[in-house]
């Protein structure tokens, strides 16, 4: 079962940016599109377990910092090597100013 957790504020997140959130142990990533949407992902790159959140995001892709693979976060896809994992992808919305997650 799912539980809404307020993960940051939404201005605490640029547009075409990403912020990390730790909870219960696991690392996400939060991402805030150049629509104003939001979207929530595994913290970690699949290839070598680096903070996405610290890499470049554009339009909807992030950049992993340590060896420029990337992810479609809105979907979690793998989408240019070496990760060829993809993520793991949870829902996110924002309410009263705040991004809220699903994490089941």
């Amino acid at each position: 079962m799912s539980s809404w957790i307020r993960a940051c504020g939404l201005d605490d997140i640029e547009q075409e940016g990403a912020r990390r959130f730790d909870h219960q142990g696991r690392t996400y990533a939060i991402f805030r599109s150049p629509d104003d949407e939001v979207f929530c992902t595994d913290g970690l790159c699949t290839h070598e377990a680096v903070h996405l959140a610290d890499g470049l995001v554009m339009d909807y892709e992030v950049e992993c910092p340590k060896h420029a693979g990337a992810f479609d976060y809105r979907t979690g896809a793998a989408k240019r090597l070496p990760p060829c994992v993809n993520l793991r992808i949870y829902p996110a919305r924002v309410e009263a100013g705040s991004v809220l997650v699903a994490i089941s």
